[in-house]
């Protein structure tokens, strides 16, 4: 149907001309309140963000010579990031002498793989930066 002829229709019922399709030979219109149709895409986009998972970076900060019930404590806010499909980066601070022993750095996070190979795979292998060594490691 000629434009015209659509516009005629489309202001007698009370309603816009849609161009659904313009790239289709001939293209493609409807009869729709534009407003409304708005609103639905509106609400449709906003009903898609809300079930969207956002992941963050957990941080957890140890010692090379963490203690046996720290590194627990510390393990456990892991699990639970793990658990809540959280990454987190676990960072190791050296102070003063402790960084002519980076070696026990790297036992630590030796044990934290193999403790949590079987719920995180590693992400970022331990690097040092400064002072300081750092993993991130992901929920599988």
């Amino acid at each position: 149907m000629p434009i015209e002829a659509a516009l005629d229709a489309a202001a007698e019922a009370g309603l816009d001309l849609i161009e659904v399709s313009p790239t289709a030979n001939p293209p493609v219109c409807k009869l729709a309140d534009f407003g409304k149709l708005k609103y639905a895409e509106q609400k449709k986009k906003a009903e898609a963000r809300k079930k969207q998972k956002t992941q963050d970076i957990k941080e957890i900060k140890m010692r090379p010579n963490i203690d046996t019930h720290d590194y627990e404590v510390k393990t456990k806010s892991m699990r639970r990031f793990f658990e809540d499909g959280d990454k987190v980066k676990i960072t190791l601070r050296f102070r003063g002498r402790e960084m002519a022993h980076q070696d026990r750095g790297m036992v630590i996070f030796d044990r934290v793989k193999a403790d949590f190979g079987d719920i995180a795979k590693v992400e970022f292998e331990p690097k040092l930066e400064g002072r300081q060594m750092i993993m991130v490691m992901a929920p599988r």
